[in-house]
């Protein structure tokens, strides 16, 4: 069935000026026309835009889905926010290969997960045994948006050389395990996979009591192993997404170097992250800058992905990766047993060895650790709601961090509170926005369920966008604000997505602007159907997307899912690296 867009402003993803127009979709679900006061075939769908704008679909370059789309293929917390395209495979994390035990390990405590749930599941589903296996594993689930995905090298390492040699700083990959990661990443890219994620944070931890709380295989991998793999990449013009360690930081200079143009072409490369982070105020300036300089003055293509919404966090007890950052904290996570977790944390030993460490002025860190800052959300104590840990200190004429430390002995992970990690001052936001160094994405999407919600960003940065423009201090106009959540991270990745064009796939959302209102701000708590027992963070505003199209069907509307949408096979396919 044809459908219809009538009567909206069409920003096709180019940068170009919106325009008032309709835009047809035929029955194969591209788009056949756009172009003012089309009119409507008969049986065609017609969607109301009047006042709205219409856009390409959304594309979120970073995401967790690799377990939740396996229960909810219809990934409709992201769809219903415009996103028709979400990669997964992030982080140095895939399901591409691997055994459900290891699997589940690596990816349980990362993500938020809870290992409990997701075992079972990866045993009942796991049946592949190659990347191009997997490929159509995914392309044979009933999606909603488009998937593109990326080979883990976690994964991949833990596949070829056992877990447990994976996880031994000693033990370095023969000659011959080399030559099996690198097929492995040649066939993966053959299947449609986009290249290769890797990570060099070491306070993403193992899960389960096999190897709990070591780092996850990729970060035990030398310089030399990164580069050889990146090669392969290379030579594909294939994508390196890596994770930097972002507590010294001292890992982007050889990141930014292996990108250099080498034989004729520069590596795809996607760091993370560029953020204004409150420990590292101004560094987020400096890395634009040199990266910049790097992509005009030596033929390299590296792009930070950069979050373009304040990145706050929601942390019960201490069940957030930030506590990973530091000895003291990822000895407390090291125990699932809560009651442990509490008992350790009130031995006057440990909370001295806390202290000193929280408080080390020399080491590096990710996280502000303001007490000051870090506000409480609700507490079995409800005088305490509202109270920052510096208030409830000065209260109890203590230091603000024993008062941090007495009430997660008291009340565990009943006690829930709120910080702005990074991105909290709007100037410096908006210039990161505006960057070319920045690539917008970065959500996070299908992880830490209860310590975050940016599955609508897109929606958020448009608002901040108009809001700036309406203020008279426009810092970018909207079509290129489009451009930066569209075709740029399209073309960057090398996909067929990110314009909405006479001959193109009809990926796209149609916004109401004047409902980019403080609804798209607004927090919620929800269940998970497919998760007994999980809650997600999500900030919904349904009133503000009028509909969503994926493959020229219309997936959300109205405010809710298509009938068949998580069924039908109609909707969301697997793009291939080269599909542009």
């Amino acid at each position: 069935m044809s459908t219809l867009i009538r009567g909206g402003t069409v920003y096709d993803g180019t940068g170009a000026a919106g325009r008032p127009a309709d835009v047809l979709i035929g029955d194969e679900g591209t788009v056949v026309e756009i172009g003012p006061a089309l009119a409507a075939p008969e049986s065609a769908e017609v969607v109301d835009a009047t006042g709205c704008w219409v856009t390409p679909g959304f594309i979120d370059l970073h995401t967790h889905y690799d377990a939740e789309l396996e229960v909810a293929p219809s990934l409709s917390e992201s769809l219903r926010h415009g996103v028709t395209t979400a990669l997964i495979g992030s982080c140095g994390l895939s399901m591409v290969l691997g055994e459900p035990e290891d699997l589940a390990d690596m990816f349980c405590r990362v993500e938020g997960i809870p290992r409990d749930l997701v075992l079972p599941l990866l045993e009942d589903i796991v049946d592949w045994k190659t990347p191009g296996e997997y490929v159509e594993h995914l392309d044979g689930l009933p999606l909603g948006p488009n998937l593109i995905a990326m080979m883990g090298h976690s994964t991949l390492r833990a596949h070829v050389m056992g877990l447990g040699r994976s996880l031994d700083r000693s033990v370095t990959p023969t000659e011959g395990e080399l030559v099996e990661m690198e097929a492995l990443v040649t066939d993966s890219i053959d299947a449609g996979l986009l290249g290769l994620s890797v990570n060099l944070l070491p306070w993403d931890k193992m899960g389960g009591t096999r190897y709990r709380s070591n780092p996850t295989p990729s970060v035990f991998a030398r310089f030399a192993e990164y580069r050889r793999l990146a090669e392969v990449a290379r030579a594909r013009d294939a994508v390196f997404q890596a994770i930097p360690n972002l507590q010294t930081r001292w890992s982007i200079g050889p990141l930014l170097d292996m990108s250099r143009r080498r034989n004729g072409r520069a590596l795809r490369t996607s760091l993370l992250t560029l953020m204004d982070a409150k420990p590292a105020m101004g560094v987020y300036r400096v890395m634009a800058r040199i990266t910049n300089l790097y992509n005009r003055r030596l033929g390299a293509n590296v792009r930070f992905q950069a979050l373009p919404t304040p990145f706050d966090l929601y942390t019960d007890g201490i069940e957030n990766p930030v506590f990973e950052e530091f000895g003291a904290g990822t000895e407390a996570l090291h125990l699932e047993d809560l009651v442990a977790r509490r008992s350790l944390m009130n031995a006057p030993v440990y909370r001295a060895s806390f202290h000193k460490q929280w408080k080390n002025k020399v080491a590096s860190r990710a996280y502000h650790r303001d007490l000051s800052e870090a506000r409480i959300v609700s507490c079995p104590d409800a005088t305490l709601d509202g109270m920052t840990f510096a208030e409830v200190g000065a209260e109890r004429g203590t230091d603000p961090l024993d008062a941090f430390l007495d009430l997660q002995v008291a009340y565990g992970n009943d006690l829930r509170w709120y910080s702005v990690v990074a991105n909290g001052n709007a100037e410096h936001l908006e210039w990161i926005i505006a960057n070319p160094a920045a690539m917008i994405g970065f959500s996070d999407a299908g992880a830490h369920l209860r310590n975050m919600a940016f599955y609508n960003f897109p929606l958020r940065m448009l608002k901040r966008v108009r809001d700036a423009q309406r203020a008279g201090r426009p810092f970018m106009s909207v079509e290129d604000a489009v451009r930066k959540l569209t075709s740029d991270i399209a073309e960057f990745h090398r996909i067929d997505a990110g314009r909405l064009e006479t001959g193109a796939r009809a990926d796209l959302v149609v916004i109401d602007p004047e409902r980019l209102d403080d609804t798209v701000e607004e927090i919620h708590e929800e269940p998970m159907p497919e998760f007994t027992g999980l809650n997600r963070l999500v900030r919904r505003n349904d009133d503000t997307v009028r509909a969503v199209l994926v493959s020229g069907k219309v997936a959300w509307k109205g405010g809710a899912p298509a009938d068949d949408l998580g069924t039908s096979r109609h909707y969301g396919r697997v793009l291939a690296l080269g599909s542009a």
